[in-house]
């Protein structure tokens, strides 16, 4: 190998060099539209089926490989000439279509642009950026945009050893390798300046500036924008900041993150592009708050809080973590370290820069939380399912005080899958013969996905039998390969993959390999597991696939657990194990098995989309009710293991719920299976699997997830930061100064007295006066909301599920008093309660829940006793 220190080297491309009539094969390789697409897929495949499987599913690379012969037997066939036309005229027609919000008469400001900012975005096997769910969310969001047509960019790094490989030692132990990643050979291109140069920025790192180059990948009409810091301008030390995702200590994480969101925020300018709002996708990228904050302060001679104010109302921020250990925490002396140099250009000085990601401002010793930034610097907030909208809730109570939990200002958009990246073909075929075309551009259509009843009981069996025995044909293959690199045993081999069935029952387990995730449940009784397995006449095998990160070692001793029982066990070959878990694996699991089980500590999986990606394959899914499977639910269209219990330990909650499981299994998930009729189909089975279909497959979809996302977050914030930049920001700027007028008077508030007609029981809907007076420190009534919130008492005294409603100003009392009125009412009959409370008020405020503004009446001290003195001396 000659390196770059013994001799200058020169470099240049090279790019596939085809037949004018096979070009278009190149722009279709280069989008990657082409991986939701079978069509396309099937043009590589046959071009050259056998190294489109040895490249990894990339035919960027397939056509810069395939041999002379094969391209001119393509040339001289016409009906490979034919369908290359018709592919090309399909990603023309797609990404030409009318978007979705214009037919929908969503106004949008003119050139509105959204930028969506991720750590990772999986897309298709071949890109290896992308560790798993977040990931490939991500890239299902892009590809829903594109068919939405949303005006939507994105921006992440360009890793290059992408995330790491997995294989397992001989005792079954997790190893990883990071092979580079030939960006020459990926569908991914650098962005160049008018004379040629790649387009580079930089970001500012202690005692030096780092040079950020920019890449482009197109998806459909979406652009994704990639950084990278591997160049030669930069030191070895910096040149592997974008080395590896999730690799490194904790001083590489803030690193990348200040790459990702400064520079971030830096290449899209320097390409011309300053967007309208910026979506951060989970806390990695929320320095770029920071960057937008600051060069608005540059070009507006703004304050941090005037500038902040026009920040916050065009970010959205996306938490997809339900536990603290889950968020990027850095220490302080860390962040002063990396922001020391930046903090003056915002206004602030360190301690201010630092508050921003403490959920206690006043708490010095918190660490600098990114989610919390990102939080402190958006006005809109979600999680990623229902349940976890609750847990977020629960979560960052702290930042807004005295908040009632149901108004803490975090919402949530549930995710969702890409259906055509996940259907399988066959499944496809299916549904266009009974959808039509139009199922295709409206896949969150419920309407539409009803018609899957239409298909007949033995389609659909067949369909699914024929992808189970695909599936294990291919783990058959797989695993054969492993065991072989482990070192194991022939007959050993021979043994585990002839006891695998075409027919039996097969569960799948794949997932990232956290200790909260208990891959190992369903070991907990070994030798109950062992009957099930067994069964002579309901057998059942288990498919497990995932990874552990590397500094994980619970993770790990996971996965070796279930290599042993696979290995150890007379029932072990129904436990497989496929190393190297990817969207390739994952294809193979979703489309083919018939179970897909999770069993998560609940209120631990934020949604999970793995389980998504089975259902709309028909494939049932058994799991704890948690993320998306709390809401989504129902005896018919799946199994619950336990009912939303809470236990007093771990040991016991994975007793019974691992007691819970097999009971599943035994009684049943298996007869159900396995109970066919005189035409051996399992009837009530695939009447399931229909409404799994029909039910899951248009809510849990990133087209309904996407279109949530711009109704109810991306357009209001377009408007919102419209509307606040007006007048040179003047809006803004009002914004900013009320909210410093309000800090200073609001500890001055008072609520001094309260009139309720409740000392007789009110009927159900029947109304009450109620006069409210208070003192506003010298606001005008305009400026502040005065609201009674009510609801039913628990046996706490407290109002467990309050709403709130706005008082009218009735008069001024004189001395900065005014008295409100306004009616009680109840909808419902017990125990109520109210309490008056004082919030911000005005236009500008109305959608906001700022930290530190709610008033609420508390009870009046208690005057002192007087000292016995002093009444002797009064009497």
């Amino acid at each position: 190998m000659l390196s770059p220190e013994h001799a200058r080297i020169r470099s240049f491309e090279v790019v596939p060099a085809l037949p004018d009539a096979l070009a278009p094969l190149i722009d279709i390789a280069n989008n990657i539209w082409w991986s939701w697409q079978p069509q396309a897929v099937d043009l590589f495949k046959r071009l050259d089926s056998e190294l489109w499987e040895s490249t990894g599913h990339n035919p960027v690379k397939l056509l810069g490989t395939v041999q002379q012969t094969k391209l001119d037997a393509a040339v001289n066939d016409p009906e490979f000439l034919h369908a290359i036309n018709t592919v090309k005229q399909d990603l023309e027609r797609d990404n030409a279509r009318t978007p979705w919000h214009i037919q929908s008469g969503h106004e949008l400001p003119e050139g509105s642009t959204v930028a969506y900012f991720c750590a990772e975005f999986g897309m298709a096997e071949c890109f290896n950026i992308y560790s798993g769910g977040l990931g490939c969310l991500a890239g299902d969001h892009l590809k829903s945009a594109s068919e939405l047509g949303i005006p939507l960019i994105a921006l992440g790094l360009l890793y290059r050893h992408g995330y790491f490989q997995q294989y397992l030692s001989a005792d079954g132990w997790q190893q990883e390798t990071t092979p580079d990643l030939d960006f020459a050979n990926l569908p991914v291109e650098q962005v160049k300046t008018a004379d040629g140069q790649q387009v580079t920025v930089h970001v500012d790192l202690p005692g030096r500036s780092v040079a950020v180059g920019l890449w482009k990948s197109t998806v459909g009409r979406i652009p994704l924008y990639l950084l990278d810091t591997n160049l030669e301008a930069n030191r070895p030390d910096d040149r592997a900041i974008t080395g590896q995702l999730y690799g490194g200590d904790m001083e590489t994480r803030i690193k990348q993150e200040i790459v990702l969101g400064i520079g971030g925020v830096r290449a899209l300018e320097a390409i011309g592009i300053r967007p309208d709002v910026c979506h951060m996708n989970e806390g990695h990228s929320a320095f770029l708050a920071l960057e937008r904050i600051r060069r608005l302060i540059e070009d507006h001679d703004l304050t941090f809080d005037e500038a902040r104010a026009q920040a916050a109302a065009s970010h959205v921020f996306t938490t997809h973590t339900p536990v603290p250990a889950g968020i990027d925490r850095f220490p302080s002396d860390m962040v002063k370290t990396y922001l020391q140099s930046f903090a003056p250009s915002l206004r602030l000085d360190m301690e201010g820069v630092l508050a921003l990601g403490r959920d206690d401002v006043s708490n010095k010793n918190e660490p600098f939380s990114m989610a919390t930034l990102a939080i402190r610097t958006s006005d809109a907030c979600n999680g990623v399912s229902k349940l976890h909208g609750v847990v977020s809730r629960d979560m960052w109570q702290a930042v807004w005080p005295h908040v009632p939990h149901e108004e803490v200002p975090i919402t949530h958009v549930t995710n969702g899958v890409h259906a055509r990246t996940w259907l399988c073909d066959e499944l496809l075929g299916l549904l266009n013969t009974q959808l039509g075309d139009h199922w295709r551009d409206h896949p969150a259509d419920h309407g539409i996905w009803d018609a899957i009843h239409r298909v007949s009981d033995e389609d659909l069996w067949k369909m699914h039998q024929n992808q189970r025995r695909s599936l294990m044909a291919w783990v058959r293959t797989t695993l054969t390969r492993q065991l072989a690199d482990r070192g194991v045993s022939l007959p050993k081999i021979k043994e585990c993959v002839d006891g695998l069935s075409d027919d039996a029952l097969t569960i799948g387990f794949a997932r990232r390999f956290a200790t909260y995730k208990r891959g190992n449940l369903i070991l907990r009784d070994a030798e109950r597991l062992k009957r099930i397995l067994m069964h002579a006449d309901r057998p059942v095998q288990i498919l497990i696939a995932g990874k552990a990160h590397p500094a994980d070692g619970g993770g790990k001793d996971l996965i070796r657990q279930l290599v042993h029982f696979g290995l150890e066990s007379e029932a072990g070959h129904k436990v497989v194990f496929i190393e190297n878990y990817d969207m390739h694996v994952a294809r193979h699991l979703v489309q083919g098995c018939d179970i897909w089980l999770n069993t998560p500590k609940r209120g631990m999986e934020a949604s999970g989309t793995s389980g998504m990606k089975a259902a709309i394959n028909g494939v049932l899914n058994c799991s704890i009710l948690d993320g998306w499977w709390d809401e989504a639910f129902e005896s018919e269209v799946g199994w619950a293991i336990g009912r939303r219990e809470n236990y007093p330990s771990q040991d016991i909650a994975d007793d019974i719920e691992s007691n819970s499981l097999y009971e599943l299994l035994e009684h049943q998930i298996g007869p159900l299976f396995y109970e066919r009729d005189e035409q051996g189909l399992p009837r009530e089975w695939i009447a399931r699997m229909k409404q799994c279909i029909a039910k899951l497959a248009p809510f849990f979809n990133t087209n309904r997830m996407v279109q949530q996302y711009a109704e109810e977050l991306y357009f209001p914030a377009l408007v919102r930061a419209h509307t606040l930049k007006q007048d040179d920001l003047s809006p803004a700027r009002d914004l900013a100064h009320q909210t410093t007028r309000l800090r200073h008077a609001w500890s001055k508030l008072a609520v001094t007295d309260v009139s309720a007609e409740t000392d007789s029981p009110l009927g159900v809907s029947e109304p009450r006066p109620l006069s409210v007076e208070v003192d506003l420190a010298g606001l005008s009534p305009e400026e502040v909301r005065v609201q009674v919130y009510i609801g039913e008492l628990d046996n706490d005294g407290r109002v467990a599920q309050g709403h709130a409603t706005n008082l009218g100003h009735h008069e001024s009392l004189g001395d900065g008093k005014h008295r409100y009125t306004g009616q009680l009412t109840a909808q419902g009959s017990g125990r109520h309660g109210f309490a008056i409370r004082i919030l911000p008020g005005g236009e500008l405020f109305e959608p906001l829940t700022i930290p530190g503004l709610i008033h609420w009446e508390t009870y009046a001290p208690k005057p002192k006793a007087e000292p016995a003195k002093a009444v002797a001396a009064a009497k």
